[in-house]
């Protein structure tokens, strides 16, 4: 079975692509983008975690039945999300936490 060869660029040129984005992974960390911070951290993550597995893991060259093992892993993994916030977006919070001194005196009968 011949498997794929690689060219020494393509390696090279997905390395420098990582280097950029970690450092604007880094630039974007320091502005204040308000609740956006998070969706442009992850847009970056996702990103590179693509270019990691479809080069480095020679994913975008096998057959199919790897493909099929990761998109297996990634539905994995959207289960688990997802089933993480149904538990944490029904729970019922309280709209001020209280102190654990108030707390230790509730629970020994102190007013």
């Amino acid at each position: 079975m011949s498997e794929h060869i690689v060219p020494v660029r393509i390696y090279i040129a997905v390395f420098l692509a990582l280097l950029i984005l970690t450092g604007l992974t880094t630039w974007v960390a320091f502005i204040d983008l308000g609740s956006m911070n998070t969706v442009a951290a992850l847009a970056i993550a996702v990103t590179k975690m693509l270019l990691v597995i479809l080069f480095f893991m020679h994913v975008k060259y096998s057959p199919g039945l790897t493909r099929l093992v990761v998109l297996a892993g990634f539905f994995w993994l959207a289960i688990l999300v997802a089933l993480t916030l149904a538990d944490e977006l029904t729970r019922g919070w309280t709209q001020k936490p209280e102190t654990w001194s108030v707390l230790l005196l509730t629970v020994r009968g102190l007013p």
